[in-house]
């Protein structure tokens, strides 16, 4: 284990997440988080089935382990329109491809904090983001009373765009959930005078909407209320990250 007191700091480097980590990757989640993750989720992460991953590893280490996991972030790309900050993103109308990149879990094992490690997977995060041109954020859930969480993505510049009540539902008790957003490729926060200008055309320019059937606007405004309305229910006691 790492020497806290040491003043010899680990060379750390950042990796994908490849299947010979399965096994590695399911004892972190295990230590670090009170939810159970299936088989299946990991099993998703370690070969790349819908899942983007990055680990951090300690090249630094004289034995074996030196490949070993001991850190990492999971996420999903998913369309900005199933989201729950589809709304966010209206100004922008004319694209029905954008994007945002989702966080699932993000941790560092206890004896490897306080170095950086959370902060350059984050950044990987970002770059991977950022380099995809149709993908406009990266964002995030944190359960209301996670301080450390909160003050996290705050250092990281995110944008906490709202708080969705009763997100979360563990052991028969309700949590709000803060939402966090990062946006790159011009994504931008509809309060922002550019993001705000776009809007308004667009809607002046988006008068036939008025001849769209009635049935068609009430079918889609009730698949956008089913979207924001998702739910998280935890089987855990706690959740001291995002899930």
């Amino acid at each position: 284990m790492l020497d806290p007191r040491s003043e010899i700091y680990p060379t750390i480097e950042y990796r994908p997440i490849q299947p010979s980590d399965l096994e590695v990757l399911e004892n972190i989640h295990l230590a670090l988080f009170p939810i159970r993750y299936e088989r299946e989720f990991f099993l998703n992460v370690v070969n790349g089935n819908g899942i983007i991953s990055w680990g951090a590893v300690d090249t630094s280490r004289s034995d074996d382990r030196r490949d070993e996991l001991i850190g990492f972030v999971t996420t999903r790309m998913i369309a900005a329109q199933d989201s729950e900050i589809e709304d966010l993103f209206r100004y922008n109308s004319s694209r029905k491809d954008l994007t945002l990149l989702y966080i699932l879990t993000l941790g560092v094992v206890e004896s490897y904090r306080n170095l950086g490690i959370a902060s350059s997977l984050v950044r990987e995060v970002i770059k991977y983001a950022a380099s995809i041109s149709n993908c406009k954020g990266v964002y995030l859930h944190v359960i209301s009373y996670n301080q450390p969480a909160i003050s996290f993505y705050n250092k990281m510049l995110f944008k906490l765009v709202r708080r969705l009540p009763l997100f979360y539902y563990i052991r028969g008790q309700h949590y709000d959930s803060y939402l966090f957003v990062y946006y790159v490729n011009g994504g931008r926060s509809p309060c922002s005078p550019l993001a705000f200008l776009k809007m308004v055309v667009a809607k002046f320019w988006n008068k036939e909407e008025r001849s769209t059937p009635r049935w068609s606007r009430c079918k889609e405004s009730t698949t956008l209320l089913v979207s924001q309305n998702n739910k998280r229910i935890i089987g855990g006691d706690d959740t001291r990250c995002h899930v």
